[in-house]
């Protein structure tokens, strides 16, 4: 399972006969819910958090497997046996090794990864195309060709863009809003 942070790649967003583009996607005009700019941070602190956690959880891991390959090893090097158990000592610890290099990677790998300002087009569904643009003025912009050819179906345009492909556990999406039940619902609450 690899965390990778971010891709950006450019592809071309177009609008016409009532179908954004975006790249090889294709979104109905009619789907759209939403078209708005925001940051994506990433989760630095929880990335932090779960190095620290992996890396504890495989330090004892690998001090119990040690202390479990030791006992017998002891136990038939004070009757006269060989001394066996150290290969399976030394594999233990080089896995536990590598381990903790894979999890630093990772927590490293989010740690450094930039906030984006990201355009985002939502669906009715679970749909969310992300375009990124290395000028910030310019997503506002789009999104307001967008959000104009909802209301003209017969706007047209093509633009080449960024895309940012993510994945969504690193990143904080903004607020996170949880409502059980259908009624007094009064929005977000500080």
């Amino acid at each position: 399972m690899a965390n990778f942070t971010g891709f950006s790649g450019s592809i071309d967003l177009r609008v016409g006969r009532r179908l954004v583009w975006v790249g090889n996607a294709a979104y109905p005009m009619r789907n759209i819910t939403r078209v708005h700019t925001y940051i994506i941070r990433p989760r630095r602190q929880e990335a932090v958090t779960q190095f620290v956690t992996r890396a504890a959880a495989t330090a004892a891991i690998v001090v119990a497997l040690t202390l479990l390959a030791a006992l017998p090893a002891a136990f038939l090097s004070g009757m006269g046996g060989s001394n066996s158990g150290f290969g399976i000592i030394a594999f233990v610890w080089l896995a536990g090794f590598g381990l903790g290099i894979y999890f630093f990677v990772n927590m490293i790998t989010v740690a450094t990864a930039p906030a984006r300002f990201v355009l985002a087009i939502e669906t009715s569904g679970p749909s969310t195309a992300l375009i990124t643009s290395s000028n910030p003025q310019h997503l506002p912009q789009l999104a307001s060709y967008v959000i104009h050819a909802m209301e003209n179906p017969e706007t047209e345009f093509q633009v080449t863009v960024e895309t940012l492909a993510i994945n969504p556990r690193n990143y904080h999406f903004g607020d996170s809003v949880n409502m059980y039940g259908g009624t007094g619902n009064v929005g977000v609450a500080a």
